[in-house]
């Protein structure tokens, strides 16, 4: 949309999630449209969300447990636009050193077992589906409970990006199911390797 916005960057760290872009604005620029991209937050330095209106897209980017999380909602023909040799990339830099577990049982940071795991994550999400599968492999990868606030905000960012609830829970069976027509959601907070990166 290079007649409506400017291109704009947001980067984030782990303490260090800005409510603004990489040029200090918070919005798509002086042209016309330019407000239908924009950038807010609910919880200075723990909650941001930006929104692309002119292409149907929310991310919401969270600060949970020492790492961060994101949500994104986008429009499947807006998520099947790019090839792989189109430079749109959420993450570019890799996980770093501070960041990724060893693959060594030994070296694990705090031990908790596969049943501890289950247990902690069922307070918050009784259902077994995918975010209760990604939390208890966050948990037990990572021996830090608190990636249980991590899976809970996964879902409730699904919640608020889903029209239709009988979809919110996915379940491994529904692997490759399009959640719904026009809307492609990938809910990836605190979830799997994105930043729990294996050594």
């Amino acid at each position: 949309m290079q007649e409506c916005i400017d291109q704009k960057v947001y980067q984030a760290e782990v303490d260090n999630l800005p409510a603004a872009f990489e040029d200090g604005s918070i919005n798509g620029g002086d042209r016309p449209g330019g407000s239908s991209l924009s950038i807010q937050t609910a919880n200075p330095g723990n909650h941001v969300e930006i929104r692309a209106a002119y292409i149907g897209t929310t991310i919401i980017i969270r600060q949970t447990a020492g790492q961060l999380s994101f949500s994104i909602k986008v429009a499947e023909d807006v998520a099947r636009a790019f090839s792989a040799e189109q430079d749109l990339q959420l993450c570019v830099g890799g996980c770093p050193p501070s960041q990724r577990l060893s693959r060594s049982e030994r070296s694990r940071r705090g031990a908790i077992t596969i049943d501890s795991a289950k247990q902690l994550c069922k307070e918050g999400l009784p259902v077994e589906d995918a975010y209760f599968h990604s939390c208890v492999f966050d948990v037990l990868i990572s021996g830090d409970p608190n990636f249980t606030v991590a899976a809970q905000a996964a879902l409730e960012d699904a919640r608020a990006f889903l029209p239709d609830l009988e979809k919110l829970h996915l379940f491994p069976s529904d692997a490759g199911v399009t959640l719904s027509s026009g809307t492609l959601l990938t809910p990836l907070s605190g979830l799997l390797l994105l930043w729990l990166c294996i050594q």
